[in-house]
């Protein structure tokens, strides 16, 4: 009778700590791998039985998924800001594999999606495409650094154009400050280079996948916001409801409560007490929350079904931030259930909710 193991693997860079268990949580087996693909597969090979395996996300994970997908029953990529266990008491590879193993036995891990791969190209492109917008934000951001710190007001946009750069160089008297400069005004354009030539690369990807015209009916989500929400997403089945997509996308509420219920004349009854709010998840997507945060201010100051649902909610005395939070939740909403069943965006629906 083939028995059940479950298999905890703490990766590194050069070797894999192993520990495996029996479905009574006892140890069967403890191994050192080499993190090599064909080391790893004889590994797996060799157990008998129905092969349960988890391993932390990181570095290795999408690699690791893929090699083991295929030669065990059941894997899960767990998310290592849940294993608060690993942190208690001793730590070792060798503790943290066993650890592992003995969570994956009793069902408590935080997995982490690795499911669809039919847009891992478009899903490179985009992290190619963000990874560039941001190294240029950096580049920018430390450029006017430069000239506050030698006392040289720089407010607006026109430090970064090239047909105010002379000017701008002339204003910076010490030689050495200003060859720094020019080393950034480099760095500047030779990252918008490369941001428009990802940005084409990302849209011309995104065209092999139908969803994102679809998505692009939504106002303000427009060519790019849609390509990257395909991309992040991946799939809108991996959330049951939008209340999942909100918490992946860092815009759930995080609420505190205690003594919910409480005793009157023998009978419990639930307490009036109000629930604390502690503000916004923090375990999310930063750039799918960025992605809805930036849809939703574009939508409020652009006329339209949005500008028209957002003015509503400040008509009923919603701060402006609040207000803005339910827009980029409105929009993530209608993005799912766009991609669920295959809707055009209507208008009206929107009016008649708010209403």
């Amino acid at each position: 009778m083939n028995s059940e193991k479950y298999i905890g693997l703490d990766v590194h860079q050069a070797t894999i700590s192993v520990a495996v268990l029996d479905s009574k949580g006892k140890l069967i087996m403890e191994s050192i791998l080499e993190t090599k693909a064909a080391t790893i597969l004889e590994f797996v090979a060799g157990l008998r039985g129905t092969l349960s395996v988890t391993f932390e996300e990181g570095t290795w994970a999408t690699w690791l998924y893929d090699l083991l997908k295929p030669h065990v029953d059941e894997l899960v990529v767990c998310n290592p800001r849940k294993n608060a266990l690993l942190k208690d008491g001793n730590k070792s590879d060798r503790i943290d594999a066993r650890k592992l193993a003995d969570r994956l036995r009793l069902n408590d891990l935080k997995p982490v999606y690795h499911g669809e791969t039919g847009v891992r190209m478009l899903r490179e492109l985009a992290r190619s495409y963000l990874n560039l917008v941001k190294d240029q934000t950096r580049v920018m951001n430390r450029l006017k650094a430069m000239y506050r710190s030698w006392a040289i007001p720089c407010a607006g946009r026109d430090v970064y154009y090239a047909r105010h750069r002379a000017e701008w160089l002339g204003k910076i008297r010490e030689a050495g400050v200003r060859r720094r400069a020019e080393h950034l005004y480099q760095q500047l354009d030779m990252l918008q280079h490369l941001r428009q030539q990802a940005r084409r690369e990302l849209l011309a990807e995104s065209r092999q996948h139908p969803i994102t015209a679809k998505l692009r009916q939504i106002p303000s989500l427009g060519l790019i916001r849609s390509a990257l929400a395909v991309a992040l997403i991946r799939t809108p089945h991996r959330f049951r409801t939008r209340r999942q997509l909100w918490a992946y996308s860092g815009l759930a509420l995080e609420t505190r409560t205690s003594g919910e219920y409480r005793c009157v004349e023998g009978q419990i009854r639930r307490s009036k007490k109000q629930i604390s709010i502690r503000g916004l998840n923090k375990d999310h997507n930063h750039d799918l929350k960025g992605l809805f945060k930036g849809a939703a201010t574009r939508a409020s100051v652009q006329p339209g079904p949005f500008q028209d649902f957002y003015q509503r909610s400040l008509a009923k005395g919603i701060k402006p931030t609040m207000a803005r939070l339910t827009l980029a939740r409105k929009i993530a909403a209608i993005t799912l259930t766009l991609w669920k069943k295959g809707e055009n965006f209507d208008a009206e629906k929107l009016k008649a909710q708010a209403a």
